[in-house]
């Protein structure tokens, strides 16, 4: 396959900064030009509450929280546009106000990459789509990507670039606004974001059931298959708990449908709720533990790792606690092994493996474990959106590569 040129200055569509554009942009802009001419680095940062991804960053600090506001918000049509450097809480309060929420729970981190506590309200709105993470309603729900309507984006040569809108339309073409999501970033400076919301649900109910991983998958899968206003699953130490969302009688039914096929336990809300809350915080006993023994271990390999993999693979052959979620699609594995061996194995059953918490940061992309077709199509992209790499980090991609 021949290598495609990167494309043009005029291929993807910018415009000038405009005079209702907020004064800070005009300061950003600036600045990404200097670094373009010094062939320095700027590093994009928010609250710093997702410092712990990715590896080591390098270049000079760009906070985002300077420009930060709820610019937009139809209840009516739910979409909401904010500055990138608003605060989720503050995002979150005024959604709640009208009985409405991000549906993808995005995680508000409390700790540090060593641990020690950061603060629950550091996170923003434009880490959130930048670090592309989804909370344990993204199985039934969708991914942060699945919301993002359109975005605004400084790239790398300061030019403004607006991508998609403020409804969901079926169009022709890539939807740009997506590739944020996940792209840690490294393609541009997230100026603006609108997100689909959704009405807060109308009813939940969290059940748990004695059972080992593999009956677990197997039980969760066959239910997933069967309608059910199945919502979201965990499974940790021998424990299956099950989230149901929906309307009163379609959980009522359910609830008592499965108490009959298996038992369990119902929780009291109160319960259930700290639960939820400690699985999209990562915040949970398995994550306090792991972060435990990977700061315990030092420097001897021991890692957290999140592994995206089909739902119905089998239980993983690795050493170390695993917890499972998204009916069996996402596994997080406490473990000694080494980091080669860990995305062999997720690549051996059809998934990929990042890091989440090492003594040694690692890339969130392992270069190795992509084929040469999808390195290059990183690479290409990376060069469109920044030809001279001024937002290249390293953190989402090894810079040697």
């Amino acid at each position: 396959m021949a290598e495609l040129d990167p494309p043009a200055q005029g291929a993807l569509l910018s415009e000038p900064i405009a005079p209702a554009d907020p004064a800070v942009w005009r300061e950003w802009a600036e600045r990404v030009h200097d670094a373009a001419a010094r062939g320095a680095c700027l590093r994009v940062r928010g609250g710093g509450s997702k410092d712990h991804l990715g590896d080591t960053t390098r270049g000079e600090l760009l906070d985002t929280r300077d420009c930060q506001g709820i610019v937009a918000y139809e209840p009516s049509e739910l979409v909401i546009r904010a500055r990138a450097g608003t605060p989720l809480a503050e995002v979150e309060t005024a959604l709640a106000e009208r009985g409405q929420h991000l549906a993808f729970e995005p995680p508000r981190f409390a700790f540090h990459a060593d641990g020690s506590g950061a603060g629950a309200g550091a996170a923003t709105l434009g880490g959130v789509v930048a670090s592309g993470l989804s909370g344990p309603g993204r199985v039934s729900r969708g991914a942060v990507r699945d919301h993002v309507l359109g975005c605004t984006l400084m790239n790398g040569r300061a030019e403004v670039m607006r991508f998609g809108g403020a409804v969901m339309k079926n169009v022709a073409g890539f939807d740009l606004s997506r590739l944020m999501a996940g792209s840690m970033g490294t393609l541009g400076l997230l100026l603006e974001v609108t997100l689909k919301v959704m009405p807060q649900p109308v009813v939940s109910a969290t059940m748990r059931f004695e059972m080992p991983q593999a009956e677990a998958l197997a039980q969760v899968n066959q239910w997933a298959a069967q309608p059910l206003p199945l919502d979201a699953s965990a499974w940790w130490d021998g424990l299956l708990v099950l989230r149901l969302r929906g309307a009163r009688a379609a959980v009522a039914s359910a609830v008592q449908r499965l108490y009959r096929e298996r038992r369990g336990e119902l929780l009291a809300p109160p319960v259930a709720d700290a639960f939820w809350q400690g699985m999209r915080d990562q915040s949970d006993e398995f994550f306090q533990r792991a972060r435990q023994a990977v700061a315990q271990a030092g420097g001897q390999g021991v890692a957290l790792w999140r592994l995206s993999v089909p739902p119905t693979t089998a239980p993983l052959e690795v050493h170390g606690e695993q917890l499972i979620e998204w009916f069996g699609g996402q596994r997080w594995v406490c473990t000694p092994a080494p980091a080669a061996a860990v995305h062999a194995l997720a690549a051996r059953v059809g998934g990929h493996a990042q890091a989440v918490c090492s003594a040694q940061p690692l890339p969130c992309v392992d270069e190795a474990a992509l084929s040469p077709v999808l390195l290059r199509l990183h690479r290409q992209v990376q060069r469109a959106f920044d030809p001279q790499g001024v937002f290249a980090t390293g953190r989402l991609l090894p810079l040697s590569a």
